[in-house]
């Protein structure tokens, strides 16, 4: 990368300090729990903005602006674009354009958060709060560029953040801020970003994609399906990440009860051609498991095989030799029955 120019420079350094202040500053405050403690309620509130903020990170910033796996209105888009700003991950067109970027690039120089190019710790935090990818580029995101209410929400992420801290204020006052705004935004924070880094090291591996993706169920668990990343990059389009029924992903459950009421449409799926190199693994490798039993049966067979025939030739030689034995001995009498 090219020197900044010095002002440029000081803009960054600047950018980068106020980012890092912020992470390190909610990390600390989230702490203040220990002291003020908590009621159920203030548990209920932390875990329900969880889940509502981290659905609008995976059914919104993710299935829906950055691969747009299923339809909806313009203003349920915008209603996704709030929610998923309430996660203080910047904008919605800045995080949806850097995920394109993210899959076009997987596991190369080019890829702004790999633990195989940039280390595990920057490709699960260093990146976002690094001013290095500040800006929005709209060239990456045009079919979303276009709308204003979405360029407005991706400039002005931090209003929905702060409604909804105001809003945990009225609810319970500093306890509501810290339990709600606080906690549960760091929590949130981790959840999503082991997609970035552990689901790039830690699983399993059902399709050879180019890339590191795996598997995870515990990941999908906390991301409400998210963890199942080696499918997502083997197929990026599909409103479900979870290809089986028995891969959890509460993202695409909720995205199909929507449906049924006609809020979202056009849910994509996985063609049936596209999990079929998996099926067809399994199968090639339940074949080598048959084969290798039967490889070892055979084996097995060959060798008692050839312990009868060591057995049966030993016999064989030993009756060889008592028959030539019996001819010597008569061959002996005859002779000495005629002189």
């Amino acid at each position: 990368m090219d020197p900044l120019p010095a002002p440029d420079a000081r803009r960054y350094t600047a950018l980068r300090l106020l980012s890092l202040s912020l992470f390190i500053g909610m990390h600390l405050g989230s702490l203040a729990v220990f002291w003020l403690g908590g009621t159920w309620a203030d548990v209920a509130l932390c875990v329900g903005l969880y889940g509502l903020r981290m659905f609008g990170i995976t059914a919104g910033y993710h299935r829906y602006f950055a691969h747009r796996s299923y339809k909806t209105s313009r203003w349920f888009q915008f209603v996704l674009a709030w929610i998923g700003s309430m996660s203080i991950q910047k904008g919605v067109l800045w995080w949806a354009g850097l995920h394109r970027v993210h899959h076009r690039w997987s596991d190369t120089p080019r890829d702004l958060h790999s633990p195989v190019q940039r280390g595990l710790s920057y490709a699960h935090v260093g990146w976002i709060v690094s001013s290095e990818h500040d800006d929005t580029d709209m060239a990456l995101i045009p079919d979303f560029a276009k709308y204003p209410e979405l360029r407005w929400i991706n400039t002005y992420y931090w209003v929905p953040a702060l409604i909804m801290a105001a809003g945990c204020y009225a609810f319970d006052g500093a306890r509501g801020l810290v339990w709600g705004a606080g906690l549960s935004t760091v929590l949130l924070w981790h959840g999503t970003f082991t997609i970035n880094s552990l689901s790039h090291t830690w699983g399993s591996r059902r399709y050879e994609t180019t890339d590191t993706s795996r598997n995870n169920f515990l990941l999908a668990l906390i991301t409400l399906g998210e963890g199942w990343h080696n499918n997502h990059h083997h197929y990026m389009n599909s409103a479900n990440q979870g290809f089986f029924w028995w891969e959890v992903d509460v993202s695409y459950y909720v995205l199909r009860a929507l449906a049924a009421v006609g809020v979202v449409r056009d849910l994509r799926k996985p063609p049936a051609h596209v999990l079929r190199p998996g099926l067809v693994a399994a199968a090639t490798t339940r074949l080598a498991v048959v084969k290798a039993a039967a490889e070892t049966h055979l084996a097995v067979a060959r060798e008692a095989v050839g312990e009868v025939k060591a057995v049966a030739e030993t016999r064989l030689a030993e009756a060889r030799e008592a028959v030539e034995s019996a001819v010597d001995d008569a061959s002996a009498a005859e002779t000495n029955a005629t002189s």
